[in-house]
């Protein structure tokens, strides 16, 4: 189903899309180096507190609101006649790739409540690591639109 009169719009969305992506994914490979630093400070420590700050605020007011626009202009790109070609197996690895970035967007979101209480069931070391996941998917992604390879 597509809705003929988006058409119009379409450089719009696709713009607004990407500068919605461009924040999120700026968003994503901050807030896990966060965690990294934040993980090595000791519990209850001024340093502490303000990586607890820093953190909300770059989710409240950058990363989810960024997200909440790339998931609503996407969807508007897939009602767009003519953006997706359903036949075209391409979108099934960007669906994987953004549905990805959003259940780990999801455990971020749910890491930064537990560092807010003093938590830290994960370790620098497995921060480190999780920082390379919102790359990973980024590439992924961008092979999927740009190259289309199936």
């Amino acid at each position: 189903m597509t809705v003929d009169w988006l058409a119009n719009l379409y450089p719009w969305t696709k713009a607004l899309h990407l500068i919605a992506v461009f924040a999120w994914m700026a968003g994503m490979f901050y807030l896990p180096r966060l965690y990294v630093y934040h993980s090595t400070v000791p519990v209850g420590s001024e340093t502490s507190e303000m990586f607890k700050v820093m953190e909300r605020r770059l989710l409240r007011a950058i990363i989810n609101p960024a997200m909440g626009a790339a998931w609503l202009l996407g969807i508007t790109l897939v009602l767009t006649p003519g953006v997706v070609d359903w036949s075209a197996g391409w979108w099934h690895g960007k669906m994987a790739g953004f549905l990805g970035m959003s259940a780990f967007h999801g455990q971020l979101a749910t890491a930064r409540k537990r560092f807010e209480r003093d938590e830290r069931p994960k370790s620098e070391r497995y921060w480190r690591a999780a920082n390379e996941i919102p790359t990973v998917l980024l590439i992924l992604i961008v092979v999927m639109v740009i190259v289309r390879p199936f």
